[in-house]
């Protein structure tokens, strides 16, 4: 081991003791690897020194000689691949597959393949934190099977926290990950197009609805409510929704989980043509949007479950300011108190700032 200035650490440096924050929260565990995002919370924290392992620490194997960033790419990349992301991965690459089949017709789908590979995900369903989790640099070609995925994890949590029964679970994450299949039968150029869609680009998009309820409806192993929720996550509880235009009350149960998580993972994901959006703002606008447009008390679970755990979590607002969030008020769960330097900040009294991004939860590995 070796204690250095928190300005000589270096890329794929590994944390040897915990570092802490001024006020004793744990910043960084010991194991944690250093990237270019941990270097900026040591700076913002003002952190004078940090415990890293000295080359002699390392992994028996190395070769002599090896370039050390190299080495520490690798540290970094085994540390960070935990079971949640190898598994999210998987999970990625077979949807991926499956849309190409169902693109080029002619196979049937294939459920049990998708089904066992989605329960191997939601083993890990545990790990998967909602305003933490995010998919870098994701290709503009991957961004729909990325964004489902997410919606999977979502929605079988959802399931869950309104206390659908447990046949349900499995059911309503299958919702989540297969809503969008039916844009493997539309124009790849119109879902990938960085600019404005022309009014029949919209309509031919909004295709994808019932494009997906027609692959799925003869699949066995999906109850009605996933083919539903493929049919309805676009329709909305003031009837102004597509395609049927319905309201609140025909609509099926998943794919109301599934228009909140939609809405959340698309704002939250970077496209080619904006920035991802901070998740605090998307559920802001969520909150917004159930007056009228979703429902209301899923959408107050979806909030409230989303940020219960969030104290400790380090964020950047929107004036680039660092801070560690140390309170949350239930009654504004989107804005909560956050400690900048010693300073609290109530993001509720103080409602010019707002939370830009989220950097790492405190302690994580």
């Amino acid at each position: 081991m070796a204690t250095v200035a928190a300005s000589q650490v270096k890329l794929g440096d590994k944390i040897a003791q915990d570092v802490l924050t001024p006020l004793g929260s744990v910043l960084f565990h010991k194991g944690k690897v250093i990237m270019q995002r941990e270097q900026e919370i040591l700076h913002a924290f003002m952190v004078a020194q940090v415990t890293i392992e000295s080359p002699i620490d390392k992994k028996d194997g190395e070769e002599a000689g090896a370039d050390k960033s190299q080495d520490g790419a690798k540290d970094a990349a085994a540390s960070t691949k935990s079971a949640l992301v190898e598994q999210y991965d998987l999970t990625v690459v077979l949807l991926k597959k499956v849309f190409k089949q169902m693109a080029s017709g002619g196979v049937a789908f294939p459920i049990l393949e998708v089904r066992n590979q989605l329960e191997c995900l939601l083993q890990y369903s545990q790990d998967y934190k909602l305003l933490t989790f995010a998919s870098h640099n994701v290709p503009t070609e991957d961004y729909l099977y990325h964004k489902s995925v997410m919606s999977a994890l979502c929605c079988y949590m959802m399931a869950q926290w309104t206390g659908l029964p447990k046949k349900d679970w499995v059911q309503s994450a299958l919702a989540g990950l297969l809503h969008d299949i039916g844009n493997a039968k539309v124009d790849s150029n119109i879902l990938n197009k960085p600019t404005k869609l022309t009014t029949a680009e919209v309509e031919e998009m909004k295709r994808h609805t019932v494009l997906g309820y027609q692959l799925l409806k003869n699949v066995a192993g999906l109850n009605e409510g996933v083919k539903l929720a493929v049919l309805q996550h676009h329709e909305r509880y003031d009837g102004s929704g597509y395609p049927l235009g319905i309201g609140s009350e025909k609509i099926h149960p998943y794919a109301k989980f599934v228009a909140i998580s939609d809405i959340f993972n698309a704002m939250t994901m970077k496209r080619a043509y904006r920035k991802a959006s901070s998740p605090y703002l998307v559920l802001e606008q969520l909150q917004q949007d159930s007056f009228g447009k979703l429902d209301a008390a899923y959408v107050r679970t979806f909030i409230e479950k989303a940020t219960q755990f969030h104290n400790g979590t380090i964020v950047r607002l929107n004036d680039d300011r660092v801070g560690e969030i140390v309170f949350s008020d239930r009654n504004h769960p989107t804005r909560p108190w956050v400690n900048v330097g010693g300073t609290i900040v109530n993001l509720a009294n103080e409602r010019q700032y707002y939370i830009e991004e989220v950097l790492s939860k405190s302690g994580s590995q």
